[in-house]
């Protein structure tokens, strides 16, 4: 809750002028008051009302005139200030406390800069104006009111840079803070864009599987509907299929959407390639010759490589199915070399595959930011004689830090 006292340091700092003239107003009139004021007694100390001279009077005025401008101008105030203070010790007997502008002075040097330049004015200051408040005064070199100028101008040049750490400290803190936030914010949009171009890809690669092979078979089924109403059976059988395990896939991948309170989540597990022969029968069961050689040697991958390895064989089919022809033939191998697997994906088509160049798709782009995430190497481009080629090049060991786009949370 805002306060009244919170309120009013609000429009104090918004108006630095009026509250630099009220200082130099209550400074002149502690100067004027104290410059009545003196000690006096023959024996023991008290306090008798005494006249002032002219210039004490004049000097007091410029010193505190002077504070008006010390924000703007700290360094030259302190000099004017400075300046006044020195002739007072000088010519004036007794003296007036125009040494108080000179102090407010300092302090404002020290708040407002740096501490060399703390130092520097500090010490000048207090050793030009206690040396000669000591050596051009009538009262002894030890008197107290000497070492008041000196104790002032210390404590005045103290308490300035002390304020100055606390507000750097303050606004370092603040910035800190700040930073601090602006980086959650960033790193929660670079999460939301991660996860969406994760769920984006397994969409793209689930749809476009199975609907490939919905529209072969449902062609085939058109096809051969008069005449062979059994092979459209057949057919449509397989486009059913097909359209129930689009429906699981999508139904488990869009759970990945739902809150943590959510009454149902997606339990079946992630594809890969335990799941190989069963994706490869569905491309033939459409009509797709494919042939198959495994030298993995039973090598168990990670759940992130054995994903991406299965969705690079179901696009890289997906595509022979869509593109290469009704002739085409297509050869999967999947292979151990040392530490990666490799997966290559041959076909002998004479139509012009799917990539990002040429028919502006998302399956090749898809496969290679699945690769790369993590941190493997993937190669396509059409064969010499005719035919396209997928070479994916993925590491056994990954990073446990890594997460591959797709893997199920």
């Amino acid at each position: 809750m805002t306060t009244s006292l919170d309120r009013a340091r609000c429009r104090l700092k918004a108006h630095p002028f009026a509250l630099d003239a009220a200082l130099a107003v209550g400074v002149l009139v502690c100067m004027v008051v104290g410059s009545f004021v003196g000690p006096r007694g023959q024996s023991g100390v008290s306090w008798a009302v005494r006249t002032p001279a002219l210039l004490s009077l004049v000097l007091i005025t410029l010193g505190a005139a002077a504070l008006v401008l010390r924000r703007r101008a700290p360094r030259t105030v302190l000099a004017v200030t400075g300046t006044v203070s020195l002739v007072e010790c000088v010519t004036a007997d007794p003296r007036a406390p125009v040494a108080m502008s000179a102090v407010v002075a300092l302090y404002t040097v020290a708040a407002t800069t740096d501490r060399p330049t703390t130092w520097r004015l500090g010490l000048t200051t207090m050793t030009v104006l206690t040396g000669a408040a000591m050596l051009g005064g009538t009262v002894p070199w030890y008197a107290q009111e000497n070492l008041a100028i000196f104790a002032w101008t210390g404590m005045a040049a103290a308490g300035g840079d002390a304020v100055r750490s606390r507000r750097a400290f303050v606004r370092a803190m603040r910035e800190r803070a700040e930073r601090a936030e602006r980086t959650r914010e960033e790193e929660a949009r670079r999460r939301v864009a991660e996860e969406r171009l994760r769920i984006a890809r397994d969409l793209h690669d689930v749809v476009a599987h199975h609907i490939a092979l919905v529209n072969v078979q449902a062609g085939v089924a058109a096809h051969v509907m008069d005449k062979r109403p059994d092979q459209a059976k057949e057919a449509l059988a397989h486009v059913r299929e097909a359209g129930r395990s689009a429906l699981n896939e999508l139904r488990a991948t869009v759970g990945l959407l739902r809150q943590s309170d959510d009454p149902e989540a997606p339990t079946e597990p992630a594809p890969g390639l335990h799941r190989l022969d069963e994706l490869v029968g569905t491309f033939r069961s459409a009509g797709l010759h494919v042939e198959v050689a495994r030298a993995d040697h039973g090598t168990t991958l990670p759940a992130a490589v054995d994903l991406a390895a299965f969705r690079i064989v179901q696009e890289a089919l997906t595509n022979v199915q869509k593109h290469a022809g009704s002739e085409a033939r297509a050869e999967v191998s999947v292979v151990r070399v040392g530490p990666n697997v490799e997966i290559t994906v041959l076909d002998d088509g004479a139509g012009a595959d799917e990539g990002p160049t040429t028919g502006g798709g998302h399956g090749l782009l898809g496969m290679r930011e699945r690769v790369t995430a993590l941190r493997g190497t993937l190669t396509t481009g059409p064969r010499y004689g005719g035919g396209f080629r997928v070479h994916a090049i993925l590491p056994v060991q990954t990073r446990t830090s890594t997460r591959a786009p797709g893997d199920a949370a």
